[in-house]
Order: structure tokens, then sequence, then C-alpha cells
């Protein structure tokens, strides 16, 4: 079942683990071993969870690198379904 308008995952990621911890960005970013901007783009919806960056998560905050990336993956599909109308597809069928 999908998520309704289900939140970025750098919202998730500021409001569960940073907020909570009193954690700042420059502090996160050096923790997580990436650039302030990076995790600044992540945390303002500007980017998305690679695979690294999961794995990176999923250490820094002992959770699956697999529940970030399904949350990045919720996000995109949900964001592309709202643009549906505007695929100009034709259903394949067999001959």
């Amino acid at each position: 079942m999908r998520m309704h308008n289900p939140p970025h995952p750098g919202e998730v990621l500021r409001e569960l683990c940073l907020e909570p911890l009193g954690i700042s960005v420059t502090d996160a970013a050096q923790a997580l071993g990436t650039s302030r901007k990076t995790l600044s783009a992540i945390l303002n919806g500007k980017a998305g969870i690679s695979p690294e960056m999961a794995l990176r998560l999923s250490i820094a905050f002992n959770t699956t690198p697999e529940s970030w990336l399904a949350q990045q993956s919720q996000y995109e599909l949900w964001q592309a379904e709202q643009h549906r109308g505007e695929l100009h597809v034709k259903r394949l069928v067999a001959a």
C-alpha cells in the first residue's frame, strides 16, 4: 500500500533524527563523513538519498539502508504519480 504524499526523507532525517538529538547540520555532516552542503541539500528536499548516503545514515542512526532507500523511492514515486496524466504512453499487448 502506497503512502499518501509521503515526506521527503530529508524531512524525516531532520525531524526524527537530528532535532531530537540536538545535532546541528554541521556536526551531523561531519559525523556522516559528508559535506554540510550535501547534507543540507538532502534536509531541504533538494537532493535525494543515494545508496551510499543510506548506508551512512544506517550506520549513524542504527537503522537499515533499505529503510532510507524505501522512503526515497516512495517519495519519488508519489511525486511522479502526480504527473501521470502528462505521460504519453500506449499500453503494449501481445499481437
